[in-house]
């Protein structure tokens, strides 16, 4: 059976985050999403295995570190 799609809504709850990261997330950390139309669509494996290989964690500025 096909994993159905995700709002934006639903993966806020399921990763615990506000809409905002979400956002942000996708347009600076390359969030897996879909466009369909003026939304925001997600597979849960696709955010899964993104979370997984770490680029939803906060990064230390590089240019501040000493």
């Amino acid at each position: 059976m096909d994993e159905r799609w995700l709002t934006v809504d639903d993966i806020c709850k399921y990763l615990n985050v506000s809409n905002e990261t979400v956002y942000k997330w996708i347009e600076q950390r390359n969030m897996p999403g879909h466009r369909v139309g003026r939304r925001w669509m997600f597979k849960q494996d696709e955010v899964d295995g993104w979370v997984r290989t770490g680029c939803a964690a906060n990064h230390i500025n590089r240019d501040t570190e000493q």
